[in-house]
């Protein structure tokens, strides 16, 4: 059950209107990266959760309602931002109070020309936020994220932060309002939290690495192919141990003489690593059962409800057989 308060989370104020601002705005609005993007991913990857992590539910949860109070600051200040764009710009352009910001006849001109640089905030929206992002393209379900694991799904979230919070980063480039530098601080501020949030989650479930049930044949887990030997830049992510498996980087100078002496890597045996794979398959195993557990362990299959709180349960429902 949500609940609206008609305040807004944060203050969102504008100095003067902006129409070409506003269509900028609209990629954190209906964009790929943007608000209600965020606010949908979380309130689905929450579902699948529930029993299996109430804990991780409850802070998805809470991140998707306060991304959607976001979704609200971002579309206020698009509606301050075209204050007076209307269906009834072309004909009462000289009677609308936005007009004593303008000083001039070639003001006029060029605020009208930025409002009709988007057609849809004077034909479509009638000087209002769209779905869409800042070229028009309209929002799309295929930005969501959710596969149905929790360590994928956290990963997923702490990218998405990080996207949002370098185009709010972006966008503050392209304004001089500072009432509105305010506001896209506040949002790309609460990206950083969000971040370390996902992050902080994403500990709490041992084994994280790698992503899902499956850990990888240690044969080719650790080799590096040196795709580029004429620039050959070396780093962490090619010698020494690997960040995670802590497997020592193989680096592969002549890739195409390796595979054909391997038998295009079929006859590779495991090299810089501990891990042989009789222990990998029995790892899988193991974590596939302990994650079964947790999920079977957590779902009932028969009487279910989802709301906990109410004290009739389905138990005494007739059964149609």
């Amino acid at each position: 059950m949500f609940y609206h308060s008609k305040e807004l989370q944060y203050n969102a104020r504008v100095t003067k209107p902006d129409p070409r601002f506003a269509r900028l705005l609209l990629e954190q609005f209906g964009g790929g990266n943007g608000e209600l993007k965020a606010a949908m991913q979380y309130f689905v990857q929450a579902f699948s959760c529930r029993n299996a992590y109430p804990d991780k539910y409850d802070m998805l949860m809470d991140i998707a309602t306060e991304e959607f109070s976001h979704l609200e600051i971002v579309g206020a200040t698009i509606q301050m931002l075209l204050t007076g764009i209307n269906g009834e710009l072309k004909n009462t352009m000289e009677d609308m109070e936005m007009m004593d910001f303008l000083d001039g006849k070639a003001s006029k001109e060029n605020y009208i020309h930025q409002a009709l640089y988007n057609p849809q905030f004077c034909v479509l929206t009638g000087g209002g936020p769209s779905v869409t992002d800042s070229n028009g393209t309209p929002w799309s379900g295929a930005y969501v994220n959710a596969n149905g694991d929790l360590t994928v799904d956290l990963r997923s979230n702490i990218a998405a932060e990080s996207r949002a919070k370098i185009v709010y980063e972006y966008l503050i480039k392209f304004t001089d309002d500072e009432y509105v530098k305010d506001t896209l601080r506040f949002l790309m501020t609460r990206e950083i939290t969000h971040f370390q949030q996902f992050e902080a989650a994403l500990e709490t479930i041992q084994p994280n690495f790698p992503p899902g049930i499956m850990q990888g044949d240690p044969k080719y887990s650790n080799l590096y192919f040196n795709m580029s030997p004429e620039e050959d830049a070396t780093g962490p992510w090619n010698q020494g141990p690997s960040s995670r498996l802590g497997e020592e980087w193989q680096k592969i100078d002549q890739p195409q003489t390796f595979v054909e002496e391997t038998n295009g890597l079929i006859d590779l045996q495991p090299t810089g690593t501990e891990r042989t794979e009789d222990a990998v398959r029995n790892l899988e195993r193991e974590l596939g059962r302990a994650r079964s557990k947790e999920v079977k362990g957590a779902n009932p299959t028969e009487n279910m409800q989802w709301s906990k709180k109410f004290g009739r349960d389905n138990t005494d429902c007739d059964v149609i057989e």
